[in-house]
């Protein structure tokens, strides 16, 4: 298996516990106070490395 394929694989799982992290802060906060900081931050990340990994692992050839 290719080097890439394994880091794009790596930064989807990334990507994916990052954006779920951030649904289960979005909804564990009570009273209707949420920490917008932890939100975004979280969720920029976790959206960028979801993003690279599904277009890395897509863009590259296999070596068969």
């Amino acid at each position: 298996m290719n080097l890439k394929r394994i880091f794009g694989a790596l930064l989807t799982m990334l990507g994916i516990g990052g954006l779920i992290y951030i649904a289960i802060l979005f909804v564990n906060t009570s009273g209707g106070t949420h920490n917008i900081k932890a939100i975004a931050i979280y969720g920029i990340l976790g959206l960028i490395f979801f993003v690279a990994g599904i277009s890395l692992v897509r863009t590259t050839k296999d070596e068969s």
